[in-house]
């Protein structure tokens, strides 16, 4: 499991792209433990940027005990699930570089339906229930 990938992933799955770290650390123990797909969804996804650095390229930030993503954190996530035409490695941009990535009509993604956010919302509870349960199956 690619734990840059993973952290973006979590954090994009939260609406305003925040989590605590006890809400980072569950989620990832979660995905971890959800099998070998996961683990190598996220090496795809890690091999087309292959320099990736969550923090020092600000895409993730610290705050207030947790950790956001950034604009160009989403715009990268983006770039690495979008399928290419050609299999080669992304260059992810540095802070320095431009802010925002320039935006052509056909790139532009479908806005979040009600039912995907509900959808997500369901999941998400779904799975700190079931980490609920582990814990207390642990804890007896």
């Amino acid at each position: 499991m690619n734990f840059r990938v993973t952290v973006l992933k979590i954090l994009v799955s939260y609406s305003d792209g925040f989590a605590v770290m006890e809400d980072l650390k569950r989620d990832m123990a979660i995905l971890a433990t959800s099998g070998r797909e996961w683990a190598d969804r996220t090496k795809r996804l890690a091999a087309r940027v292959p320099d990736l650095d969550i923090f020092s390229q600000g895409l993730v930030e610290r705050i207030s005990g947790g950790w956001q993503i950034t604009a160009n954190g989403r715009a990268v996530l983006e770039l690495m699930e979008a399928r290419p035409a050609a299999p080669e490695p992304i260059q992810a941009p540095f802070v320095e570089e431009a802010p925002a990535p320039i935006v052509t009509p056909n790139q532009v993604p479908p806005l979040p339906q009600p039912t995907d956010r509900a959808k997500r919302r369901r999941e998400r509870g779904e799975r700190r229930r079931e980490a609920r349960e582990r814990t207390r199956e642990n804890a007896s």
